[in-house]
């Protein structure tokens, strides 16, 4: 990843050369659907135009940022510039100042950018996080993009980072709320990863272990447990930490497993027995996140996927409109895991790579590190909940504390045709008939901004 000044400031320049469009049209109008909980912490958001911006904004942005990028230099003609896109009153060009604020070096012109922001959403900013705390604010607002907002968008995200040009297509995806995760994307060929890369590296057809000889692991280190036709398997969390994808194999199906460090979430997709037409996809990880969540592709067709809801969102597997059946993630400790099922295999541990990360209890430990902007205030964001979705299609999220006090305690936890049941140290959801209904753990700002609908059991 390229990391001087003079070459984020060249993508900048011609980023900012691409021009609008001039698809809207209209009036200003007020937001009123915003819920009381986010007013009461972000405030009022600004007014919104939705017109097209004028010849005389985009003067002052080719001032502002192409000629202070190109001649590596802020002066008054900036300044005025500056002064010019803020009287403007536009907020929806804030969506682009975010975008080019995740790529730049240097705090003045981060101060700058963040100022104006301020400016434009009618409200003071700090800049210690200036695009962390732009973003949060645009979110939770729920701010429109401006016109053209994805030519723009692929512009500064392809010129900066390379292998992102078939990813950045339109799509039932909203492309606001798509940031750059700090990473490369991982696109090496299938079955090579282990050959290295300046990625998250992925796992394919990972070596595996017995129990016995997994002496690597101490009882209380955290796994994913998963079960495919009677076969059992363990994915250990510092092994998920660094590798973040496997496509694996398990009694006679083939998987794909994204575990999000950011959301706390490891899940389980099946990636065969699709519709005609349609290959096994190979999951990938791009290096691209929405709202904290990682966005995983498909290698072969670069389509992109919902992460959380296993739904292709672009490229050709939207278009077939490819849902990915979810198996059951149990998440627990390796001793209670391999003594309840004890024919278990487990990844072998040098796909750890010689590090044990515990991102959780270190690095996340004080909540989401990129912006997630509102999060349903009916539990703490790093609460773990359970979620599953009814046969009525109501997604609902378990509080996993007092589920799991419940059942030990004999109880039922219900909801709909949903039952928990205790499963070596951790909990699944299953049918009326006990079938599964492929469960997992996740973040409570997670699930609740993928399924911003959800209901809430809490015991």
């Amino acid at each position: 990843m390229p990391n001087s000044p003079s070459f984020h400031v060249r993508a900048l320049a011609l980023f900012l050369m691409v021009p609008f469009g001039m698809a809207l049209s209209g009036s200003a109008q007020a937001q009123d659907t915003i819920p009381d909980y986010v007013i009461e912490e972000y405030g009022t958001p600004p007014a919104i135009p939705n017109g097209p911006l004028s010849p005389d904004l985009l003067a002052a942005m080719k001032v502002a940022f192409i000629d202070s990028a190109t001649q590596s230099n802020w002066g008054n003609a900036q300044t005025a510039a500056i002064r010019e896109i803020v009287e403007a009153g536009d907020p929806r060009v804030v969506w682009l100042i975010s975008d080019m604020m995740r790529f730049i070096q240097g705090q003045t012109l981060t101060a700058v950018m963040t100022d104006a922001s301020g400016k434009l959403l009618g409200k003071e900013l700090s800049a210690r996080n200036g695009w962390g705390t732009v973003t949060d604010h645009l979110i939770a607002w729920d701010i429109p993009a401006p016109p053209d907002y994805l030519s723009y968008k692929r512009t500064i995200f392809t010129n900066l980072v390379p292998g992102w040009e078939k990813i950045f297509v339109e799509g039932d995806i909203d492309w606001r709320l798509v940031s750059w995760g700090g990473v490369l994307i991982d696109d090496r060929p299938f079955d090579t990863t282990d050959d290295p890369c300046n990625c998250i590296p992925a796992a394919d057809n990972p070596q595996v272990t017995s129990a016995s000889d997994a002496t690597w692991l101490e009882d209380d280190d955290i796994v994913f447990g998963v079960e495919v036709n009677g076969e059992y398997r363990a994915y250990p969390r510092q092994i998920m930490e660094v590798r973040e994808m496997v496509n694996d194999t398990l009694g006679g199906r083939d998987l794909g497993i994204p575990y999000c460090t950011l959301c706390g979430a490891a899940q389980a997709y099946f990636t065969d027995q699709l519709p005609a037409g349609i290959e096994r996809p190979i999951l990938r990880t791009s290096g691209l996140l929405i709202r904290s969540n990682k966005v995983m592709y498909d290698l072969t067709t670069f389509s992109v996927f919902d992460t959380f809801l296993g739904h292709a969102v672009t490229g050709p597997l939207a278009e077939k409109n490819l849902q990915l059946e979810q198996a059951t993630v149990v998440t627990t400790d390796w001793g209670t895991w391999k003594k309840e099922h004890p024919e278990t295999t487990v990844l072998a541990e040098y796909l750890s790579l010689g590090r044990d990360p515990d991102f959780r209890n270190g690095r996340d430990a004080n909540g989401p590190i990129f912006p997630v902007g509102n999060v349903d205030p009916r539990l703490p964001v790093h609460e773990d909940i359970i979620g599953v979705t009814t046969a009525s299609g109501k997604p609902v999220a378990f509080q996993r504390s007092a589920a799991f006090l419940a059942l030990k305690a004999g109880q039922d936890v219900v909801f709909e045709n949903v039952r928990l049941e205790l499963d070596a140290g951790g909990i699944r959801a299953v049918d009326r008939d006990g079938s599964d209904l492929g469960s997992h753990q996740a973040f409570w700002f997670a699930w609740s901004q993928f399924y911003d609908d959800t209901a809430l059991w809490q015991g």
